[in-house]
C-alpha cells in the first residue's frame, strides 16, 4: 500500500471512528428510544473528565477509560429515573428537559473545575509511511468504532435482552403485557447509550483539551448520522457514517476543515430531502 493511498485511508477512518463514536450512544437514546437527548454531549464530557482525573490519580489509561464508560452509564440510569422516564412518547419535553440538565451540568462544572483542566496528552506515539507520519492512536480510535457497531449489533439483535428491548421501543404496552419489565428495560437502554457516550468522551480525551463545553463539539455529527441513518438505526448508523466521513474527508482533503463540515451539513440537508426515512430505509428494502 502506497504512502498516499494509507494516508486517504487514514483521513477516512478518523472521520468515520469520530462520527460512529459520538453517535453510537445518541443511536440508543433518540433512534431507537425517541428521547431527543439534548444532554447528550454532558455524557461525553463527563466520560473525558473521570478518565483524565483517574489518570492524573495514577490509574492506568485503558481501565481508566473503561471506568468512565461505566460511570456515564450509571449516571444514565439515575437520569433516565428521575428526569427522562416521564417524557417518553413526548419527545418536545424530553428536548426541554434535556436541554435544561444540559445547562446545568455545564455550568456546576465550570463552577467546581474551572474554565479548563490539565490534559493527559496523546498516548501510543506514531509511525511513519513513506514522508507521512500518522498517530497510532486515531487508530485505536477506528478499531474501538468497528468494535463498537459489533457490540451494538450483537447486544440488541442476537441476545435475549436486545430482542425484548426492540419489542419494548416499538410497542411498549404489548411487550409489558408479555411480562416484560419495560421500566428496567427504559432504563438499561439508556444507561447504555449514556456509557457509549462515556466512552467517547474517554477515547477522545487524550486528543483534546477539557472545557465543560466540550460535548458540543461531538453533539451536532452525533446528531446528523442518527437522524440520516433513519430509524433502523443499527442498520442505519453504520452506512451513514460511511458517506458522510467520505463527504467530509474528501472536502477536508481539498479545501480544509471549515468546508468540510459546511459540506456534511449541506449532504446531510440534500439526503434527509431525498429520503425523509434516512438510509436505512432504503437498505430495509433492498433486503426484503
Amino acid at each position: 500500500m502506497s504512502a498516499e493511498v494509507f494516508s486517504v485511508f487514514y483521513q477516512f477512518a478518523d472521520v468515520f471512528a469520530f462520527l460512529i463514536l459520538s453517535a453510537a450512544g445518541l443511536a440508543i437514546v433518540f433512534g431507537m428510544m425517541g428521547v431527543i437527548n439534548m444532554a447528550h454531549g454532558e455524557f461525553i464530557m463527563c466520560g473525558a473528565y473521570v478518565t483524565v482525573g483517574l489518570v492524573n490519580l495514577g490509574v492506568p489509561l485503558p481501565i481508566a477509560q473503561i471506568a468512565a464508560a461505566i460511570t456515564a452509564g450509571l449516571i444514565g440510569v439515575v437520569v433516565e429515573y428521575f428526569v427522562v422516564r416521564r417524557f417518553y412518547k413526548r419527545p418536545l419535553d424530553s428536548l426541554l428537559a434535556t436541554w435544561g440538565l444540559s445547562l446545568i451540568v455545564t455550568q456546576s462544572m465550570l463552577l467546581i473545575v474551572g474554565s479548563s483542566i490539565r490534559g493527559i496528552g496523546t498516548p501510543e506515539g506514531s509511525f511513519a509511511i513513506g514522508a507521512y507520519t500518522f498517530s497510532t492512536y486515531r487508530l485505536v480510535l477506528f478499531g474501538a468504532a468497528v468494535a463498537v457497531l459489533v457490540g451494538l449489533y450483537i447486544v440488541f439483535m442476537k441476545t435475549r435482552f436486545g430482542v425484548i428491548a426492540r419489542a419494548t421501543m416499538q410497542n411498549a404496552a404489548m411487550a409489558r403485557a408479555l411480562g416484560a419489565r419495560t421500566g428496567r428495560i427504559y432504563a438499561i437502554s439508556f444507561g447504555i447509550g449514556a456509557g457509549l457516550a462515556g466512552l467517547c468522551g474517554a477515547l477522545y480525551a487524550p486528543t483534546m483539551t477539557l472545557i465543560p463545553t466540550m460535548g458540543a463539539t461531538f453533539v451536532v455529527e452525533s446528531f446528523v448520522t442518527v437522524v440520516i441513518g433513519g430509524a433502523n438505526v443499527l442498520l442505519g448508523t453504520a452506512p451513514a457514517a460511511l458517506l458522510l466521513a467520505a463527504i467530509r474527508m474528501t472536502l477536508n482533503a481539498s479545501y480544509g476543515q471549515i468546508i468540510g463540515q459546511i459540506g456534511m451539513l449541506v449532504a446531510v440537508i440534500l439526503i434527509i430531502r431525498v429520503l425523509p426515512e434516512g438510509l436505512s430505509s432504503v437498505l430495509a428494502r433492498r433486503g426484503r
